[in-house]
């Protein structure tokens, strides 16, 4: 009798710590639209740059975009932070992300927690636009969505 119940516990414990396996391997995804920081609407970027934790090479990912603008990224186990970069004109030109767009260094990189994005959702700040014409324009993120402002570079930013 005590060898069934010590069965049925093993059996047991080896079912859950399979799930438990199987769940911490499960990739998490999130969607990034990269959008027009003046107008709100999807830009057809070349190709997206999508890098994590600071890392130049060993996580970076070149992405096309979906039919609808947006892309699904898997997350990589461990991974706190996401930064996106988006070209155009053939992925010659790297777009401005509209959070540094008033700053002096418009190629500075921003980083945004992972956590938050999966937990509420993140829009990124338009400075591209007054702060009156961002409201207008400003959608709101569910959860797991990060929302990217981007604009194209003017005469005197071109390289």
């Amino acid at each position: 009798m005590r060898v069934g119940v010590y069965s049925a516990m093993l059996s047991t414990l080896g079912i859950l710590l399979g799930l438990f396996v199987a769940q911490a391997q499960k990739s998490t995804t999130i969607t990034i639209r990269v959008l027009d920081g003046k107008t709100g609407t999807k830009v057809d970027a070349s190709n997206v740059l999508v890098q994590f934790d600071h890392r130049k090479d060993v996580d970076s990912f070149w992405r096309h975009e979906n039919d609808d603008g947006s892309l699904d990224v898997a997350v990589p186990p461990g991974a706190r932070e996401i930064s996106v970069h988006a070209t155009y004109d053939n992925a010659m030109e790297f777009y401005i992300d509209c959070d540094v767009a008033k700053q002096k260094n418009t190629s500075m990189e921003s980083w945004y927690p992972l956590a938050d994005i999966l937990k509420t959702g993140i829009v990124m700040p338009n400075d591209c636009v007054k702060e009156k014409q961002a409201n207008k324009i400003h959608i709101d993120a569910k959860p797991g969505e990060f929302d990217v402002y981007v604009r194209r570079r003017n005469w005197r930013e071109q390289d």
